[in-house]
C-alpha cells in the first residue's frame, strides 16, 4: 500500500444533518459519545496499512482541523504523513470548491508531488469498516482504471443512491444517479444474489489509477464524482465493481444519524467499535470512568467521564462528560456530553440535564444546559419544526449545542 494516496473528502455542507452542522463540518459531527465522523475513514486507512492521507475541508472546518491536529500525529519513524488541504483560494482559480471532484481537482498538484500509482477517493462521513488493501488489490487483479465500491440495495433504498449495472465480469456498464423512474429502475437490476436487493448502490468511495484521475477530470470539467465523473468514464474506461458485503450507513440525515446511534445500544449492534485487529482511533482525552449513582441502566452506551445520578437510562447513548441529575429518566437517545468539566456555573443553569427531566427519542448536542422538571418528549407528536433553541427532523427532537432550556419547559 506504499504506492496508495488516500484523500478523504471533508468539505460538505451537510445541510441534511443540520442543526447539528450548523457549528461544524459533517465529518466533525460527534457519533457514538467520543468519536467523530473522519475517524471512520482514518482509522480504514490506519489499519489497512495506508499511511499517506489528505483530508479536503471548507466548511465549518475550525473543530474538524482541531480534532485531527490532536488526534493524529505520526511520529518521525513513520513513513507517511495525515495533512490537511483546507480549501483556498489562488492566483489561477478564485472559486471555492462546487463538489467532490471540483475539490479534488484544486488540489491534484499537491499529489502529484509524490509518485503514487493509485488515488484512493473516501468520504468522510460514512460509518463501515473496510480493509482498503482488498479494495486496491482487486482494482490492480482487475487492471482496472477505476473501481466503485458497491453494496446491494433494495428498490427504496434505489431511489437514494447512484445506482450500477454492474455485468457478468464485475464491469460497470450503465449508472443512473437516484433513479425514480420505474423503467430506468427495471433496467439497472443486476444480479446481487439477494432477491429483495436487487441492484447495486454505489458507497461514494473510488480508486482511481493516477493517469485516468488526472485524465477525467480534466476530459469532464464538472464538479462531482458521483453524478459526472463516473458517467461520464464508463464508456471509455475500465470501470469495476468492488462488492463489499459488510455494514455500511451514509449517515446523511437527522433520521440516519440517530438510529445508527442507538443501534449501538442493542446487544448485537450493526457496527461495533470494539475490533482488536481493527481498531477505530479517536482523540485520547485521559477521562476517568463514569460515575454511576442510584440510576437504572439498560441497553446503553455510556462513555468516560459523566456524572449519571439519572432515575433511567434506556437504549441510549451518553456522551463523554455527560452529567444527568437526579430523577431524571432518558429513553432512546443520543446526549452528546461536553467538552469541559464545569465547577462553577456563576447563576446560570448548570452544565447537563437537571433534576426531575424526561428525555425520549431525542439527540442534544454539546454543552447544553437544560434546567430542571423539563420534558423533552415531541409532545404534539410533530414530524418537523424549527424553533431558536431546538429542531424536530422525523419525529426526532434536536436541542442545538450550547443552549439553555429553562426549569419546566416542555418540547
Amino acid at each position: 500500500m506504499r504506492k496508495v494516496l488516500s484523500v478523504i473528502l471533508g468539505g460538505g455542507r451537510g445541510t441534511r444533518l443540520a442543526p447539528l452542522t450548523s457549528v461544524r463540518s459533517k465529518p466533525a459531527v460527534p457519533i457514538g459519545g467520543k468519536y467523530r465522523l473522519i475517524d471512520i475513514p482514518i482509522s480504514n486507512c490506519l489499519n489497512s496499512n495506508i499511511r499517506k492521507i489528505y483530508i479536503l475541508t471548507q466548511f465549518n472546518s475550525e473543530s474538524l482541523h482541531r480534532h485531527i491536529n490532536q488526534t493524529y500525529k505520526f511520529d518521525n519513524f513513520t513513513e507517511g504523513f495525515l495533512e490537511v488541504l483546507a480549501a483556498s483560494q489562488t492566483i489561477e482559480n478564485m472559486d471555492w470548491y462546487q463538489g467532490t471532484a471540483d475539490a479534488v481537482r484544486h488540489n491534484m498538484n499537491h499529489f502529484e508531488t509524490y509518485s503514487f500509482e493509485q488515488y484512493l477517493i473516501l468520504a468522510g462521513d460514512h460509518l463501515y469498516r473496510m480493509n482498503y488493501a482488498d479494495f486496491v488489490s482487486h482494482h490492480r487483479k482487475k487492471n482496472a482504471d477505476i473501481t466503485i465500491s458497491v453494496k446491494p440495495a433494495s428498490r427504496e433504498e434505489a431511489k437514494e443512491f447512484g445506482i450500477l449495472k454492474v455485468n457478468e465480469e464485475g464491469r460497470i456498464v450503465k449508472f443512473a444517479e437516484k433513479p425514480t423512474d420505474d423503467k430506468i429502475l427495471e433496467e439497472m437490476k443486476s444480479s446481487t444474489g439477494n432477491p429483495e436487493k436487487p441492484y447495486w448502490a454505489s458507497m461514494g468511495i473510488y480508486v482511481f489509477n493516477r493517469k485516468t484521475l488526472r485524465q477525467t477530470l480534466i476530459d469532464i470539467p464538472k464538479d462531482d464524482f458521483g453524478g459526472d465523473i463516473i458517467p461520464g468514464a464508463i464508456e471509455d474506461y475500465n470501470v469495476q465493481a468492488f462488492f463489499f458485503d459488510g455494514y455500511w450507513e451514509d449517515i446523511g440525515t437527522i433520521r440516519s444519524f440517530y438510529q445508527a446511534n442507538i443501534n449501538f445500544t442493542e446487544m448485537k449492534p450493526d457496527f461495533r467499535f470494539v475490533d482488536v485487529n481493527f481498531p477505530i482511533y479517536t482523540h485520547a482525552r485521559m477521562l476517568p470512568g463514569s460515575r454511576i449513582s442510584n440510576a437504572k441502566v439498560n441497553h446503553s452506551l455510556i462513555n468516560e467521564g459523566g456524572l449519571i445520578n439519572a432515575k433511567v437510562v434506556k437504549n441510549s447513548v451518553l456522551g463523554i462528560r455527560s452529567v444527568i441529575r437526579e430523577g431524571t429518566e432518558v429513553y432512546d437517545s443520543y446526549i452528546m456530553g461536553n467538552d469541559f468539566f464545569e465547577t462553577d456555573h456563576k447563576n446560570m443553569i448548570p452544565l447537563g440535564i437537571g433534576k426531575n427531566c424526561v428525555i425520549r427519542r431525542a439527540i442534544v448536542d454539546k454543552n447544553v444546559r437544560i434546567g430542571d422538571n423539563v420534558q423533552i418528549i415531541n409532545k404534539n407528536n410533530v414530524s418537523n419544526a424549527d424553533e431558536e433553541t431546538y429542531c424536530i427532523r422525523d419525529g426526532i427532537v434536536v436541542v442545538k449545542k450550547d443552549v439553555n432550556i429553562p426549569d419546566n419547559t416542555i418540547i
